[in-house]
């Protein structure tokens, strides 16, 4: 017998979790852009297997129309290599990483793509040009990143925020990232989402920042300041997801055990969450860039073409949630 074995038993009888039989909710969000136009998208240096069949498998699928943007002799020769028929999509020629950006942030600041979405090339050169205060995709908002989850362990869609942008945000910070992620999970079809403001604790601790944050951002939803939906906290992670747990704890909220969105203190206790659900629990995930002029499909490198279709999803929903002349 496998060492894993009983770990993968104690999981499947943990009687803190209960465990739908039908779990994939990913599945609705494909159903829901099934009678949507697709989006022009500019999509940026896909310029591995993965990055190049996802974008062409998410316009077979009717997502998005794209412009590929890159090397376009290497990005032919990588599509021979790998069957992929490019001949209905434009390519713009950008001869590295960093001009691709530019390409893709100007075609999404000039109206010409409703969406960017990340190829091959590092997060960090994608958004040094969205961030850009002059010739970015910048708003009023700031700019934040959210992971939709699909887990087997959890009968909810769960947005966790923010995992990839905002290393170390703070309160005022945090303020966008909870309503961008709101404002996603009413695109999603979930009308009040109930929001878990995580910590290590329940209790406020001055000793601890994430919990005077939580703190804080449950009394400015009192006052109208978050709006669209429920807030709670400080958390942690057990009470947001698990009723029980909360149950022993003798918490009683409207959030504790079905959270829909869990704001995380920083970059890296979220980005750790998301992928610890996503290869050890068997999590589906989606990414996708908040606050900007056009949503940025932003996954990571190692993710599969089917991760990229789910994401293409999750922006088609957001436009039109965004751009009411087509009904959602």
């Amino acid at each position: 017998m496998s060492d894993l074995a009983p770990l993968a038993e104690a999981v499947a009888v943990d009687p803190l979790v209960g465990h739908p039989a039908d779990y994939h909710v990913f599945h609705q969000f494909l159903e829901r852009c099934k009678d949507l136009p697709a989006i022009t998208t500019a999509v940026v240096w896909p310029q591995s297997d993965v990055a190049l069949r996802g974008t062409v498998e998410a316009a077979a699928a009717g997502l998005i129309e794209p412009t590929i943007i890159g090397d376009e002799p290497a990005i032919r020769s990588l599509a021979a290599r790998i069957g992929v028929d490019l001949a209905e999509y434009p390519i713009l020629q950008a001869d590295d990483e960093a001009r691709a950006a530019e390409l893709g942030v100007a075609m999404c600041r000039a109206g010409n793509a409703q969406a960017m979405m990340k190829g091959s090339l590092h997060t960090d050169e994608l958004m040094k040009a969205a961030m850009q205060r002059d010739t970015g995709l910048r708003t009023a908002r700031r700019i934040s990143h959210v992971f939709v989850m699909d887990t087997p362990a959890y009968p909810r869609t769960l947005l966790i925020t923010d995992a990839a942008i905002n290393i170390v945000p703070e309160l005022e910070d945090k303020v966008h990232i909870v309503q961008n992620a709101i404002d996603l999970a009413h695109a999603l079809g979930i009308p009040e989402p109930k929001v878990a403001l995580l910590s290590a604790v329940e209790t406020v601790n001055p000793k601890i920042k994430s919990t005077l944050d939580a703190a804080a951002l449950c009394k400015m939803a009192d006052r109208g300041q978050i709006t669209g939906g429920i807030l709670d906290g400080p958390l942690a992670f057990d009470t947001a997801v698990s009723a029980k747990a909360a149950a022993i704890k003798k918490l009683e909220s409207p959030v504790v055990g079905q959270a829909d969105i869990l704001v995380v203190p920083d970059l890296e206790s979220g980005n750790m969450l998301a992928k610890q659900l996503e290869y050890l629990g068997g999590a589906q995930l989606a990414g996708i860039v908040l606050g900007a002029r056009v949503p940025t499909i932003l996954t990571s490198r190692a993710d599969s073409a089917e991760t990229r279709l789910t994401s293409c999803a999750v922006a088609v929903l957001l436009h039109y949630a965004t751009h009411p002349s087509v009904k959602v």
